[in-house]
């Protein structure tokens, strides 16, 4: 096979940028999260708790969505030119879905909470959409999903006093394997996150909502990128605006009328799960609502005044499947027992202070390796694996600065 050709087509810096910023918000929340282990021992000093919660309330979950979104994105992008060189990139498009897979099942024995696989996963169902025409169905599908219906058919389920509707999912009660916290062993570790940090992983997906809302999100992503939302901006001043406006309102309203709204769902101690499941919507939905915020804010600020600024997070964009993996692998062992074992010691704001500076030194790395290299050295072997060669262009020649 012949070398391939890397791709000169303009980068969307703003989807590369947004990407980046993403990434930052998913680190910002592992950090404090000590990688899952601070829900072992939760913080009860109301200092550590407002670092906590402002994190959270902030990035928690809307990071996640924006890279589900920037899937989306991505997944138009190299269907629509492959297609544009009259190449059907549908069967190798599931081989590159493979691959992402076993990524995601590798970086899963290091750190449960892996979330590659799940979206490996999700991008299968997305394929078929893609040859369906009409945007507007597509808009209305990716609404439906992120309506919750499998937790609408479990609460209309629970209210008619179906037991297995009622009963609690399991990731509420289940406790951090002892194995992280206090074993020595990395093997002992890795043989966890596979006979209980995996199963735990796709049940919490599947009974949080989080695979529909990946689904949801994945096709209002690929909707964008049809309608050139990225690689036309200046088409989309007013719409972001707008979509700015409506989306705060949303999560004001979200925010403060969340008690009421709960209350309106019925409640006993034999049905008990309908308000909790209608409960985890309402925060879904005002998750959903900020993530608009932060997306469409950053947009205004990115197309505006702050370009300069925020298009320092672009090359971090670019390798996010390797800056992904190497902030778990760098920072797993500081909080689990087999390395430094901080997780009972080390503060919320001792974690993001560190986080901060952690992350800055990632754009910095991204800088300074796409000086020299056309992919990150994750985006690189994917690539290559894709296409079934090592002939891809993975060093910078000066004509291509």
């Amino acid at each position: 096979m012949a070398a391939l050709k890397p791709d000169f087509v303009p980068r969307m810096e703003g989807l590369d940028a947004l990407r980046g910023f993403a990434l930052m918000g998913l680190f910002l929340v592992h950090m404090p999260e000590l990688y899952e282990l601070y829900w072992a021992h939760p913080a009860t000093d109301p200092t550590q708790l407002l670092w906590h919660n402002i994190i959270f309330t902030t990035f928690a979950g809307k990071s996640f969505s924006l890279l589900a979104l920037c899937f989306g994105v991505s997944f138009f992008i190299i269907m629509d030119r492959a297609a544009k060189r009259g190449v059907d990139f549908t069967v190798r498009f599931l081989w590159r879905l493979a691959l992402l897979g076993l990524i995601g099942i590798l970086h899963g024995l290091w750190y449960r909470g892996d979330v590659l696989e799940v979206l490996a996963l999700m991008g299968v169902f997305l394929v078929p959409f893609y040859r369906v025409k009409s945007n507007a169905l597509l808009i209305a599908l990716g609404i439906f999903f992120l309506l919750q219906p499998i937790q609408i058919f479990q609460i209309l389920s629970a209210l008619n006093g179906a037991a297995w509707a009622n009963k609690a999912p399991g990731f509420w009660t289940a406790a951090t394997p002892e194995a992280y916290l206090t074993g020595k062993s990395l093997l002992e570790t890795m043989r966890m996150n596979w006979v209980d940090g995996h199963p735990f992983k796709w049940s919490f997906m599947y009974e949080s909502g989080r695979l529909s809302q990946i689904l949801g999100l994945s096709l209002i992503g690929m909707v964008l990128g049809r309608i050139h939302f990225f690689s036309q901006p200046q088409r989309f001043i007013r719409f972001r605006l707008v979509a700015l406006a409506i989306a705060g309102l949303c999560a004001i309203g979200l925010s403060y009328g969340k008690p009421v709204l709960a209350a309106l769902m019925p409640t006993s101690e034999t049905i008990f799960m309908p308000r909790s499941l209608w409960d985890t919507m309402l925060s879904g939905w005002f998750d959903l609502s900020l993530m608009t915020v932060l997306m469409m804010g950053f947009l205004c600020l990115y197309y505006g005044f702050a370009h300069g600024l925020l298009n320092l997070l672009a090359p971090a964009g670019r390798m996010t499947l390797t800056l992904y993996v190497a902030q778990s692998l760098i920072f797993v062992p500081v909080f689990y027992s087999f390395g430094l074992g901080l997780h009972a010691t080390m503060l919320q704001s001792t974690a993001v202070l560190i986080a901060i500076p952690a992350f800055i030194a990632q754009v910095v790395f991204a800088h300074l390796w796409f000086r020299g290299f056309l992919y990150g050295p994750l985006e690189w072997l994917w690539r290559a694996g894709t296409y079934l060669t090592l002939k891809v262009p993975f060093i910078r020649k000066v004509s291509e600065d």
